[in-house]
Order: C-alpha cells, then structure tokens, then sequence
C-alpha cells in the first residue's frame, strides 16, 4: 500500500528514555534508514560513533529528523 511521506513521519518514532533509545538500536536503526534513503551508511556510523551519547543522537537526527520523531 502507497503511504504519502506525511504518514510515515507520524509512524516513526524513538522514545529515548526506553528500550529504543539505546545506542545499539539507534545505531540499527540509521543504518537500516541509511540503506532505505541511499545514504552512506558507513559515513552516517562513523558519524554517530565519533563523540558520546549525545552526539550519536545529534547525528541521527541530523539525517534522520525529517522522517523520524525522537522523544525525551
């Protein structure tokens, strides 16, 4: 079934403070994202891996914030 881009912003969503917001599913999950939108997913890792938590969060929703909400 065909889904215009507005639902699949309200589909995707991470709450960070539970099981999703660990680094292991981010990291999982912008890959898998990564590989969808033709993205390098070796660059957005890299990216995501190179700080702290916070800088893996920052990344993810630097390429990912259009298409995924994450909640604190």
């Amino acid at each position: 079934m065909m889904k215009s881009v507005t639902e699949l912003k309200q589909e995707l969503s991470i709450d960070l403070t539970g099981p999703q917001g660990n680094a292991f599913y981010l990291i999982g999950m912008a890959e898998k994202l990564a590989k969808q939108l033709d993205l390098p997913a070796e660059v957005v890792l890299a990216e995501m891996t190179a700080g702290d938590y916070e800088t893996l969060v920052e990344t993810f929703e630097g390429y990912f914030g259009s298409f995924v909400t994450l909640y604190r």
